[in-house]
């Protein structure tokens, strides 16, 4: 096959997986194909060597499906994984990778800060976060403040069926959205509970409709 081909090939197969899972391909010592999830992005680019330490790396080490979580330590980003050794012929050649969000920690509250101190706040009363100023605002029903964690650290801790990334500078409470709004180029606006507007960007529309099934 010509390598075009493969990776168009690999662009339909992907299509198949959920959108918040992202696939990677190796060869037995570097990636040659990586298709990013809305949910999760390790960052890797086709000619990386394989990290000691990841799981595809392993699954080539032993010869063997591996799968289990992985730290922050490897990608600077937790996550799940499952990693699959191919063969040709009897030969090992590779192994495909699937990469999930690390599950939320448990959490039921975020603690924000405030101009008096901190307030506890259940992610139901959440209504959005915004990336602001190199700051992450937190907009609840009865306080606003900030928290340290970056838009992309509350992506792996917050409720995946209830919070979606709408844009680079957005996550919201899909409970707390009242209605929305086409815009220009296939973007919308959002209108939620507390009449703030949010913008959901042109990257992130087509994941968002899905996810809302509109």
């Amino acid at each position: 096959m010509e390598s075009i081909t493969v990776v168009s090939l690999l662009d339909v197969i992907s299509e198949l997986f959920s959108e918040e899972i992202s696939i990677a391909v190796s060869n037995t010592r570097e990636y040659i194909y990586y298709r990013p999830s809305k949910r999760i992005d390790l960052k890797i680019r086709p000619g990386d060597l394989l990290k000691e330490g990841t799981i595809a790396f392993k699954a080539v080490q032993s010869k063997q499906k591996v799968s289990e979580f992985i730290d922050r330590d490897v990608f600077g980003i937790p996550y799940h994984g499952m990693a699959v050794p191919f063969f040709h012929e009897g030969k090992l050649e590779g192994c495909v990778t699937a990469i999930f969000p690390a599950l939320t920690s448990g959490k039921l509250v975020v603690t924000i800060k405030t101009q008096d101190g901190w307030v506890p706040v259940p992610f139901s009363q959440v209504i959005y976060f915004e990336a602001k100023d190199k700051k992450t605002h937190v907009y609840t029903e009865w306080h606003s403040g900030t928290h340290k964690y970056s838009l992309q650290d509350f992506e792996f801790q917050l409720p995946k069926d209830d919070f979606i990334r709408c844009h680079r500078s957005f996550i919201v409470n899909v409970n707390q959205i009242k209605e929305i709004h086409p815009d220009t180029h296939s973007t919308f606006i959002l209108t939620m509970k507390n009449s703030d507007r949010v913008p959901v960007s042109q990257s992130y529309s087509s994941y968002f409709r899905r996810l809302l099934g509109f």
